[in-house]
């Protein structure tokens, strides 16, 4: 073909005959996702059969086209292209079953006819948006094509930015997509003439792009010069070039299935040179291509896509639906609210439908659609209310459906290794959010529990960690959550290894080295313990070990000991060898208690509050740490040593001292008398009232229980009411919201009781923990008959049952 040969001729409706030789080619302008779109195409195609159908799509992709057709892929599923030496680099063409290039893909497949992808490069998409400064291509995009109509999501002009708008507004609609509803989704299955819409949004859309570039014209714009505009411009070449091509191999006829935008430019008479002098010069960069699954919630707008619909639930949902599609969705609400233990009946079913019809009819609609469903459902199942409706449509007008590829899709050899371990511990992806409680002691979900925190290292966040709803170590609790964007991370990943356990070894080994401090690297060594890296786990202590003996920060120290005694104990759930970290964490205590008296001096009020959360820290790792050897004893008597200290210094600060005195208190290491000695010293009237307020915070605050030990130590309660008492007017003000705050985290049953006693004043108050103080509800006694009147309860609630005589063989065997 010459430079003067055209790319299509004739006038912008007339559609050429798909098998006439040499006819021009069968453009099908459609929306990328829209299940009447999707029908049309496969009612244009069963009636014109051409001998090629190219689509809109990255041509790297060709080769990936009979995977389509596997047993084993079911949509949504989207291309994934990706830079070879930057894997974070990729983009994504995400197709489900009701868009219409998946239904080309699958005709072309079923009935052995040639599918191409034609529009621009990957190779090359992916190297202009790195040219423009772009590291990675949004992973929700759909290359540069992404608008809901089929226009492109990067062209500046308003029309260009959504011309489904300009169309409903020329038809007096307000809502575009209630506009293309009616006049696309809800058509018929290809009935009469299959070319008919085509031919119609063919001239809508040459019309739209006339009359922008007419108003360009008139406005003096140069809008060629926009980015996104010379983007269309060069994409619209590459297609007419693959275009052309296709009718000189193809004898039968060529169809194309684009945009709805492009089919106007695709028509455009314009020169093979001219096409050829846009893609000159372009950049390049070689990319991977493979299928990966995609989801229902990604594909929607509010998933975050570009060129996502509302409600690809409810489009699922059209275009699988033989017939009656209002009825059978609102069976599916219905089921969905009867799940949810709500009560709805065939009766609701019936009046639902009849209310969405006759609302279609009001609103002059050829069909019920979604808005007209949704009111019904609203107004028949849920009582007018919002809140079901939200579950309606998170469950099913937006949905987790999530698609499946097959086995032999092209993959880096990390991600084939995890999907074996996926498969060998039963552990499926899924698009909706599942709670995993993991028993460490069984070994599929011990092996659940390394893969997990291995992909955690690798940055595949597929699993949060969250609490667990059983005690003990040996349990974990997963919030679960496969979103399609991990298919990008794990490509990433990929640089460290080929398996995840090399490549989690690789990239902690590596993290350790880059780490900024020591709380970095023994967070690392704890997630190195828990994702079970033993070859990582070595170099990791000789950093942490060289980064500890050079840190003379006691809070960095504070900070980072925690995190080695959770090792230690996860090294004992697991049983990995901890030798090593036993005797950092040992080290790193040691050097804790001999720093902490000299760090809490002169300290303003955020630090001795931070202060206080590194004891609290240090208090329970040294708890867990058992009784290990220290230069000047063990460390629990080292540690009790360092509480007395910090107890006894006036140069430390009040909310230090009296969590000090507080933690002597809690492990029996400081009699009652002596605590109560202590506070009353301090809330004597020589001390500053902020400072006892500190104090007071210190000792009882911070969600310590220390509510309910004032509760039941008549003394200490009896001191901070006189202490509180007797605070000046003009210090009141000042201690107040110290005081606030350390009351309000009392759990309410609590700050009544405490308000009760004091209510009662000091005479009247006495020990609760005391029978026959005088307290009003405190008999002097046990009284057995109303003891007795509670053991049919307890029996229960332990499941026993009464003894034969009537006693309580609970209590018998007990």
């Amino acid at each position: 073909m010459t430079g003067t040969d055209r790319a299509g001729g004739g006038g912008p409706g007339g559609q050429g005959g798909a098998g006439e030789p040499g006819g021009r080619p069968l453009l099908l302008g459609v929306r990328h996702h829209g299940p009447g779109s999707a029908r049309a195409v496969r009612a244009a195609l069963e009636a014109t059969r051409p001998g090629v159908v190219l689509i809109e799509g990255p041509p790297e992709a060709d080769a990936l086209i009979p995977l389509a057709a596997d047993e084993d892929m079911r949509p949504p599923v989207a291309l994934l292209a990706h830079a070879v030496d930057e894997p974070g680099r990729s983009a994504f063409w995400p197709l489900a079953e009701f868009s219409p290039e998946w239904v080309a893909v699958r005709w072309a497949l079923e009935h052995d006819v040639p599918a191409r992808f034609i529009d621009l490069p990957a190779a090359h998409t992916l190297a202009w948006r790195a040219a423009d400064g772009h590291g990675d291509v949004d992973a929700d995009g759909r290359g540069d094509d992404q608008a809901p109509p089929g226009r492109s999501g990067t062209a500046p002009a308003d029309v260009r930015r959504d011309p489904l708008a300009a169309l409903a507004a020329a038809a007096g609609h307000d809502d575009p997509e209630r506009w293309w509803e009616d006049v696309i989704e809800h058509r018929g299955r290809g009935a009469g003439d299959a070319l008919a819409p085509f031919t119609a949004l063919e001239e809508a859309m040459t019309a739209l792009r006339e009359t922008e570039e007419d108003g360009e014209a008139e406005g003096g714009e140069d809008r060629e010069g926009g980015d996104g505009d010379v983007r269309d411009l060069v994409r619209e070449a590459h297609m007419r070039l693959q275009v052309r091509a296709a009718r000189r191999e193809f004898a039968e006829g060529v169809a194309v299935v684009c945009g709805a935008w492009h089919v106007p430019a695709l028509r455009r008479r314009a020169t093979v040179a001219a096409d050829r002098a846009l893609l000159k010069g372009l950049p390049r960069t070689k990319v991977d291509m493979t299928w990966v699954p995609w989801t229902h919630r990604r594909l929607s707008r509010a998933g975050g896509y570009g060129a996502g619909i509302e409600s690809p639930g409810w489009y699922g949902h059209l275009f699988a639906a033989v017939d009656r599609p209002v009825e059978r969705w609102l069976t599916k609400v219905a089921g969905l609210l009867r799940a949810e233990d709500r009560i709805v009946s065939p009766a609701h079913v019936i009046e639902a439908t009849r209310l969405a019809e006759t609302l279609a009819v009001i609103r002059g609609r050829p069909l019920p659609g979604l808005t007209e469903a949704t009111d019904a459902v609203r107004a028949v199942m849920c009582d007018g209310s919002d809140v079901p409706l939200a579950l309606v449509h998170d469950r099913l007008v937006v949905g987790d459906v999530l698609g499946e590829v097959p086995a032999g899709a092209p993959a880096v050899p990390l991600q084939r290794d995890l999907t074996r371990a996926q498969r060998r511990l039963r552990l499926r992806p899924e698009a909706p959010v599942r709670e995993l409680e993991l028993d460490l002691r069984k070994e599929t979900d011990a092996g659940r529990s390394r893969l997990l925190h291995r992909l955690r290292l690798l940055g595949v966040g597929w699993g949060e960690a969250v609490a667990s709803r059983s005690t003990g170590t040996f349990r974990e609790a997963w919030r679960l959550r496969w979103e399609p964007e991990l298919s990008v991370r794990v490509a990433e990943a990929g640089v460290w290894g080929t398996t995840v356990l090399s490549a989690a070894t690789a990239r902690a080994q590596a993290d350790a080295v880059t780490a900024r401090g020591l709380a970095e690297v023994t967070a690392l060594a704890e997630r190195c313990l828990l994702a079970e890296l033993p070859d990582a786990l070595a170099p990791v202590m000789r950093i942490l070990a060289d980064r500890a003996a050079l840190d003379t920060d006691v809070g960095h120290l504070a900070q980072a000991l925690p995190a080695l005694v959770r090792s230690l104990r996860y090294g004992d759930v697991r049983g990995t060898d901890t030798g090593a970290l036993a005797e950092v964490a040992e080290g790193l205590a040691e050097r804790v208690f001999v720093g902490l008296p000299a760090a809490c001096a002169a300290l303003d009020a955020d630090a001795a509050e931070e202060m206080r959360r590194h004891v609290d820290a240090v208090h329970t790792a040294v708890g867990l740490l058992g009784d290990a050897p220290a230069p000047g004893g063990d460390l629990h008597s080292r540690w009790r040593a360092v509480l007395h200290t910090l107890s006894a210094r006036d140069t430390v600060p009040g909310v230090v001292r009296g969590r000090a005195v507080r933690l002597l208190l809690d492990d029996g290491e400081l009699a009652p008398d002596e605590a109560a000695r202590l506070m009353g010293l301090v809330l004597s009237p020589a001390t500053p009232p902020a400072d006892a307020a500190a104090w007071i915070e210190g000792f009882v605050g911070g969600g310590s229980g220390g509510g309910m030990l004032l509760l039941h130590d008549e003394r200490l309660l009896a001191l901070v009411d006189a202490w509180l008492t007797g605070v000046p007017a003009d210090a009141f003000t000042h201690v107040l919201p110290l005081l606030r705050r350390t009351f309000s985290a009392y759990e309410p049953g609590v700050r009544r009781g405490l308000g009760e006693l004091v209510r009662r004043g000091p005479e009247a108050r006495g020990s609760v923990t005391t029978a026959g103080s005088g307290v009003p509800g405190f008999a002097a006694g046990l009284d057995p008959v109303r003891a007795d009147a509670v053991l049919p309860v307890v029996r229960l609630l332990l499941g026993r049952h009464p003894a034969p005589d009537g006693g309580d063989l609970a209590g018998a065997n007990a």
